[in-house]
């Protein structure tokens, strides 16, 4: 039945990730700066569908370059499958600049394949665009990294750090719950639409049906702030396979300015802890945070006391040296800032 249905919604639709049971090593998480983008032109072509991105959208729209957003709009489209070839695999250190690097050299098979899918998706102007594309894929290749190279500097780099954080911030908390409640209940946890059982990660799609066998290859989970919206998922080799999710802390408020958050932060804790606070998602130790907030050790070792009596740090100990980093509160706590 689902075969006869695909590409049609349906409530029935999902995806099976295919897990050893209990393998933890074959899940890891990784942040895209692809996705985002392209989510960004999903945001901007869409608006309605995307209230959490206004704030971002209102300051977004006057700086976008007409020429290079068109042509990434025709590519990735408003809705619905989306080409593989525009996101790397995401990896925790994955910067923008390795992201452009990647698409640069995309493998041009792959990429006919790609856009003949979005040929037979779409119609018109955009159609006969994506067909020109298909047939000079090398010629397309460059177009679309230079247009994603103008509309990142434009409309993401500006709000980049702050996408960031959040994103961090989602990994941070999510593994910590695999480490302290187990993969099953990190997984449910992830999205309404997210289970996990008899060994899979179940998600449930809209238009798509499939089983896929993770087992020696993993899965990657990746957060989303711009696709807030619900989850999707990259299946076919030779990706790896991945699921993207809404990020935690996502609110209407998120793309306001650093500055900003760091005031709302210290008008609660201070500015020396809000600065400790804001740093804290990655586990640094003591010396560390004395030398990045510009104190001396001891002053730096009683402000994480008070932020770790005030359940906002955790600190653990890692052979000689003391490690602190945000606790899930802690997060809450810079998301709700945001």
């Amino acid at each position: 039945m689902a075969r006869n249905m695909e590409g049609v919604e349906w409530e029935h639709h999902r995806v099976d990730f295919r897990l050893s049971p209990g393998d933890i090593q074959a899940v890891r998480f990784g942040i895209s700066p692809g996705h985002e983008l392209a989510h960004a032109v999903r945001v901007l072509l869409r608006p309605e569908q995307y209230p959490l991105a206004w704030g971002w959208l209102k300051d977004a729209r006057g700086r976008l370059p007409r020429e290079a957003f068109g042509v990434l709009a025709h590519v990735i489209g408003a809705d619905g499958y989306m080409p593989d070839f525009l996101t790397a695999t995401a990896r925790w250190e994955l910067t923008p600049d390795d992201e452009l690097a990647a698409l640069r050299e995309a493998p041009l098979p792959g990429m006919r394949v790609d856009l003949g899918k979005m040929v037979v998706r779409s119609s018109g102007r955009r159609q006969e665009a994506l067909r020109r594309m298909q047939e000079h894929p090398a010629r397309a290749r460059a177009v679309i990294a230079d247009a994603w190279g103008e509309v990142w500097e434009s409309a993401m780099a500006p709000v980049w750090p702050q996408l960031e954080r959040i994103l961090r911030a989602d990994v941070a908390v999510r593994s910590r719950s695999v480490a302290t409640e187990g993969l099953a209940a990190m997984a449910s946890g992830i999205h309404p639409w997210v289970s996990w059982g008899d060994g899979s990660v179940r998600v449930r799609l809209r238009r798509h049906s499939e089983d896929v066998d993770c087992r020696g290859s993993g899965l990657v989970l990746v957060p989303s702030v711009m696709s807030s919206w619900g989850c999707m998922v990259i299946t076919e080799p030779p990706a790896q396979p991945t699921l993207f999710y809404p990020a935690r802390g996502v609110t209407a408020g998120w793309a306001q300015d650093s500055d900003d958050l760091v005031r709302a932060l210290e008008a609660l804790v201070g500015p020396v802890r809000a600065g400790i606070l804001l740093t804290a998602h990655v586990p640094r130790t003591t010396t560390r945070v004395a030398e990045e907030a510009g104190i001396a050790a001891s002053t730096a070792s009683h402000h994480l006391t008070v932020l770790r009596d005030a359940g906002l740090v955790v600190s653990t100990r890692d052979g000689a040296r003391m490690l602190h980093l945000r606790t899930p509160l802690g997060e809450a706590l810079v998301g709700a800032a945001l």
